[in-house]
This record gives structure tokens, sequence and C-alpha cells, in this order.
């Protein structure tokens, strides 16, 4: 097998030095070192007589950069199926990734301990291998945000972020908006008492859902409240309220209610309205048309590597959010 050309070779063939060859590889214009039209030429012709082509991996060392971007994952998200919550975020990620011409590196190495949850940071960390990082999770440590900034470390996260810090970079979905819109839908068609069911806090995601349930359900003049998903007989409790409608901020407790329900011989949506905000994030088998809202989670994935292309060239701090796509279904009916 022929020995691999270096720029040695090239720098030798074209009688000038290796680092004037690195010059004329990159574009560059040394401010000590002066290359004549000529010379320039004079390379340019040795490489393409020889067939030379760089190696991406020292070109990608001249520009400051491995175009390697790193994916960081606070739920264990691999292997993924097709029906799994996160497969469509990383389709998006994968999808965009090859477009801009860079490869992704999972960080595994970041085991959780004592208990506790996953961190980027560790003795073993290796988050720098990587040109920026995709944060994704549901719930994100709040130490590792503040520590990424402060360190001027490029990433931007899937899924809206506070502040930790400072600002965080974020493409996320618009979960206000989206709920909101729901709950219009169902006053219109007459329901004047809704209950949540739902954490209503914790992630981002979730307060966020609840935030746009109470600014509806105050601004249309409805009342509005809460369950906590795991309140004891939630059948009979969410009955309790006299609410028309229900509200579940994750699709999976909905499933399991409308399975109690059948059990109890109520029927649904003629006894009680369903609405579900977004997708379920548990395994769950389904064959019920709810009313709700898609979340854009293989777009959220794309749009995260367009941005932190953008951080990476020219820092800033990205915020957007996503609108959902809202599901007619069949669980909303009139009252």
């Amino acid at each position: 097998m022929a020995r691999r050309l270096t720029q040695q070779d090239i720098a030798r063939m074209a009688g000038v030095s290796q680092t004037t060859v690195s010059l004329v590889l990159n574009n560059r214009a040394d401010g000590e070192v002066r290359i004549s039209p000529e010379t320039r030429q004079r390379v340019l012709r040795v490489i393409r007589e020889t067939g030379y082509i760089a190696d991406p991996a020292a070109r990608r060392l001249a520009e400051g950069r491995n175009r390697i971007l790193g994916v960081f994952t606070y739920e264990a998200v691999f292997p993924a199926t097709s029906a799994d919550f996160y497969h469509p975020f990383l389709v998006g990620i994968e999808e965009c990734a090859e477009q801009v011409g860079c490869d992704l590196l999972l960080f595994t190495s970041a085991r959780a301990s004592g208990g506790g949850r996953r961190r980027i940071f560790n003795e073993d960390s290796r988050v720098r291998l990587a040109d920026g990082c995709v944060l994704l999770g549901r719930m994100v440590d709040r130490d590792d945000l503040a520590r990424l900034i402060a360190d001027q470390i490029p990433f931007v996260s899937v899924g809206r972020r506070d502040d930790a810090g400072g600002p965080v970079p974020y493409v996320g979905a618009d979960y206000p908006t989206a709920t909101r819109a729901l709950v219009e839908r169902a006053v219109r068609l007459g329901h004047r008492r809704l209950v949540y069911v739902g954490t209503g806090g914790g992630a981002e995601s979730t307060a966020d859902r609840y935030a746009g349930f109470r600014t509806a359900v105050a601004e249309l003049d409805v009342e509005g409240l809460r369950l906590a998903p795991d309140t004891p007989d939630l059948l009979d409790a969410v009955r309790g309220t006299g609410a028309t409608a229900a509200f579940f901020e994750e699709q999976a407790d909905a499933v399991l209610f409308v399975q109690a329900a059948a059990g109890r011989g109520l029927a649904i949506p003629d006894d009680l309205s369903l609405v579900t905000l977004g997708s379920a994030t548990r395994p769950v088998h389904t064959d019920i048309d709810f009313t709700g809202f898609l979340i854009p989670r293989r777009e959220m994935g794309r749009r995260a590597v367009e941005l932190l292309t953008g951080v990476i060239e020219s820092g800033g701090t990205p915020q957007e959010l996503l609108p959902c796509e809202l599901i007619e279904g069949s669980t909303l009916i009139g009252r």
C-alpha cells in the first residue's frame, strides 16, 4: 500500500516550508510570513498533480474545532425505538448534524452516583472533546448549566430552561400557547369547570403547561382546579370536583385513567372529556385518539443543532419556542 502523502512531502516537492503549505491549505496569511502569488500557485499545482488530500484532523485542529458535537442525556435514551419519547429528538439531531458536516459524540461516562442523577461534570468529564453540546432531558441540572455558562462552553438545551447564573440557550416547545388554545376550545364547547391533572411544577416543561392553563382559566373567567396524578382514588377525586373536562399533563396518566373509568362504567368523553398536553413520556400503548397537541420533537432536535453551530461560530444566547400542533381528537365534546 502506498504511503500517504504528508504536508512535508508537498513542501519538499514545491520547494517551500511546511508552514507555507499549511497556510496555503487553510487559505490563511500569517503576519510574519508573506506568500507571493507565484509561491501559492506552485504549492497548489503540486497539490493538484499529486492528488494530495489534507488530513481532516489536522485541518480541524488548524481551525480550532473538531467538528464534533456532543449530546448529553440526563435520562437513559439509548437504545431508542420509534415509539420512544426521545427518538424523534435524536432523529432531528442526527439529521441536522449530517447536514452541517459534523460528527456526534454521545457522552455516556457521566454515571449517576449515590442515587443521584447524571451530571455533565465529574472527574472524568470529557465535554471539552466536542466543539459544543446539545443537552437533552426533562430535568437538567442547574449547577451543570451554571458551570457551562461560567466556563463559556458552547451548548444548547432541548427544552426551555430558566436562568442559571445567566440566560440559557435553548429551543423549546411553546406549551403555554398550546395549552391556552385547548382551554379556549373547551370553553367554547361549554365547559365551565376544568381540572388539571399533573404536578404543575418541577421541570420547566410542566410548569409552562400549568402556567398556560392557569392564565387561560383566569382570562376566560372559568373555574380551574388541579389534582396531583398520584392522588388516591384519582377517578373519584376528579369526579368529585364536578369538572366536565380534565387536562392531563402526562398522556400515560390519561391512558390509565381511561382504563380505570372503563372498569367503573364511566364513558369518555360522554361522561367526562379528556385533553392531553403532549406525547407520553413513559412507554404506554393506546389506540385512543386524544384531543391535545403534538410536541415538535424532531424539529426541536434539528433546531438545537442549528442553534449550536451558530453559538460555536459567533457566540450568543439564542432562545426559541416552537409551536405545537393541535390535535382535534375525539375525547373533547360539547356540554
